[in-house]
């Protein structure tokens, strides 16, 4: 092993010796170096850390060769593979800031990931996993909490918004990245390249589009787009979707936006989910990932799906919920701030 860099002979020969190596920061789950192989500058990623890292660097690759499909670069080349080591070698994007209207480019390219998947792809990679009705209970437990009464009506409207988004991600063959968050895109002269394919997944676009409207719900730089940005965003996304599929976007946005709000688990980092009711722990007390604390990022949520609760048929009494629920949070919390308008700079 050449510079602590983990490569097979296999590899070194096809790619050429190691030359300069340098590591680059990662998440525990991964060990991540810049490399050049002969003449050619790669990244070498290795998936490390537990039992699930064989799982996680299966599911990475897989997601990196169906992604490989898109007429145009939406995620770095898959260039070669370790199976024993779980390393791969990938072709290395060189990338710049984001850059003003960078949600409408991240949209774009999001779309044009989404649709790479296939109904032959089903198997490959694992379901997208949403809700279940156990977060349905952790988000009637903070509302009581906080002293608001959840009726009848709503608890069913949650319960059947949880079997709706069950059932678009099993009938759904759209390639999830399942953590398309500021830093896990990269911004070329060609547009935006998504790396960290480790949580993939096949399922509804509908609930990474989302991320737009619910503030980036799984990342550590949540924000609040601006109206407008959001809408050129979103629109974006279905002229691209449409022009690439020949189909509309499906699923709902408020059910989309709604399976995000009762995730106690969309308030922590990876490393801390599954492992308590972090909504019972944000009517206790705060805390901070990232900029915005859980409170914070509640009252967004709540806000987003409040709005989108009016009218609305299948939701209207969830969206009568969320609107007391964000009045109960804004009045018993009242120094909670609004979430960035903007990127964090800090996320790139």
């Amino acid at each position: 092993m050449l510079s602590g860099v983990p490569l097979s002979d296999a590899l070194r020969a096809e790619f050429g010796a190691v030359g300069r190596a340098r590591r680059i920061g990662s998440s525990p789950r991964s060990r991540v170096w810049a490399v050049t192989l002969g003449d050619t500058p790669v990244v070498v990623k290795q998936s490390v850390g537990g039992p699930e890292a064989q799982a996680r660097f299966a599911r990475e690759v897989t997601a990196l060769r169906v992604a490989g499909r898109a007429g145009v670069r939406v995620a770095a080349p898959l260039l070669g593979v370790d199976e024993q080591a779980r390393v791969m070698v990938l072709g290395r994007i060189e990338g710049g800031p984001p850059g003003a209207g960078w949600a409408v480019a991240y949209a774009r390219a999001l779309a044009r990931l989404h649709a790479t998947g296939r109904p032959e792809d089903a198997g490959g990679l694992p379901v997208w996993a949403g809700p279940t009705q156990a977060d349905v209970e952790a988000f009637c437990g903070f509302a009581g909490a906080l002293g608001v009464p959840v009726g009848a009506g709503a608890r069913a409207e949650l319960t059947a918004a949880v079997e709706r988004l069950a059932a678009e991600a099993a009938g759904g063959h759209a390639l999830l990245h399942g953590d398309p968050c500021p830093g896990n895109d990269l911004y070329t002269a060609d547009g935006p390249v998504f790396v960290d394919f480790e949580g993939a997944a096949l399922g509804s676009g509908s609930v990474e589009l989302a991320y737009l409207r619910i503030g980036f719900p799984t990342c550590w730089g949540s924000m609040a787009l601006r109206p407008a940005e959001l809408a050129a965003a979103e629109g974006a996304y279905a002229d691209s979707w449409r022009q690439v599929t020949g189909t509309e976007v499906s699923g709902d946005p408020a059910d989309a936006c709604l399976g995000w709000l009762i995730r106690g688990d969309a308030l922590v980092p990876c490393a801390k989910r599954g492992t308590r009711d972090h909504l019972a722990r944000a009517a206790r007390r705060d805390w901070r990932w990232g900029p915005p604390s859980a409170r914070e990022r509640l009252r967004h949520r709540l806000a987003v799906v409040s709005d989108l609760g009016v009218g609305h048929p299948r939701i209207r009494r969830v969206g009568d919920l969320t609107a007391v629920l964000h009045h109960a949070v804004s009045t018993r919390w009242p120094g909670l701030e609004a979430l960035p308008a903007s990127r964090d700079p800090r996320a790139d």
